[in-house]
């Protein structure tokens, strides 16, 4: 593999071209989205009393003593459905969008934008369901907390209901200067849209980061459960192992941004390595089993040099 004092000069400036030419189309079909929720606080930091009576205890000081207490059962069965829900709203604006250098914002496909609101209001609406269910066990949680906790308990910690203390919300900001900031200002105005394109060209760089060390981590944990163990016997795995892979290739091909022709290449081949692949196949047949492993391992191989080069070859900025 060529290092970057082995690439002619011509070279990069054709990748420098690709990636901007990505970073335009990026720019003109793919909008922002936010994510964020409102949560109750299930812990809370202890009163500098019961800090000083708990550093005495140790024969410390309470001001070079960190203690919080736990409010409610984060285990209980309905506080876990509850979180259920943020973490498949989390996953499914991940699995539908890109990295974009602002914290807590994310590129997404303007062409799906309307099914993105969609699920959102979906899982909102589970959400006040399952607060709802979450609510009628509610005493339940805080007579619990008030044996648990014992004199750390205080009715003051814990609001009367809990409506309105979870709520998942979405927004499309605006990533682009404001137009009358050109009438206004037209010099700070392209100072401005030299700070976006900066910033679409930093999302290409993450996007194809962040393409390439899931679709590694991915390869390589399929190749360790399809390799046998140390006693030579075959290792369980589960399906997930296939089906993960297998979504990465239709996310990778819906939001590629087309910048890594060898990221590309080896995809396509890992692709037609599993493609109609089984799991309970590769379970049942195991000639299937190591040709797929064999194959699979030559495609980690390429792929473990493409990450240790990558840092010589790209170069990540961290946001403003």
């Amino acid at each position: 593999m060529n290092s970057l004092l082995d690439v002619p000069a011509h070279s990069d400036a054709l990748e420098t071209d690709s990636r901007r030419d990505a970073a335009q189309r990026m720019r003109t079909t793919m909008t922002a989205a936010r994510l964020g929720f409102t949560w109750f606080g299930t812990r809370k930091s202890l009163s500098r009393e019961q800090k000083e009576q708990a550093a005495d205890s140790f024969g410390a000081e309470g001001d070079f003593l960190s203690a919080g207490k736990k409010l409610i059962d984060t285990q209980h069965p309905k506080f876990k459905a509850v979180t259920s829900v943020r973490t498949r709203a989390v996953n499914y604006w991940k699995a539908l969008s890109l990295p974009y250098p602002e914290p807590g914002v994310r590129l997404i496909r303007q062409d799906a934008i309307d099914e993105f609101a969609r699920r959102m209001n979906g899982f909102k609406a589970e959400l006040e369901d399952a607060v709802v269910e979450l609510g009628e066990h509610y005493d339940e949680l805080r007579n619990a907390a008030r044996r648990r906790l014992g004199s750390l308990y205080s009715a003051a910690d814990y609001p009367v209901s809990l409506q309105g203390l979870f709520a998942v919300d979405w927004e499309f900001p605006s990533v682009e200067p404001p137009e009358y900031l050109r009438r206004l200002n037209p010099a700070l105005y392209e100072q401005e849209c030299e700070r976006v394109r900066s910033r679409f060209d930093e999302a290409v760089r993450l996007a194809e980061g962040a393409f390439m060390d899931e679709f590694a981590q991915l390869v390589a944990h399929l190749c360790e459960r399809l390799g046998g163990g140390s006693d030579g016997r075959q290792k369980v795995f589960r399906n997930s192992a296939v089906e993960n892979l297998t979504q990465f290739f239709e996310r990778f091909r819906t939001l590629n941004v087309g910048t890594n022709a060898e990221l590309d290449r080896l995809v396509d081949q890992a692709q037609q390595i599993v493609g109609g692949v089984r799991p309970q196949t590769l379970r049942d047949n195991s000639g299937l089993r190591r040709q797929v492993a064999t194959q699979l391992s030559g495609v980690q191989s390429v792929l473990d040099g493409l990450l240790v080069d990558r840092p010589r070859r790209n170069i990540i900025r961290k946001p403003r």
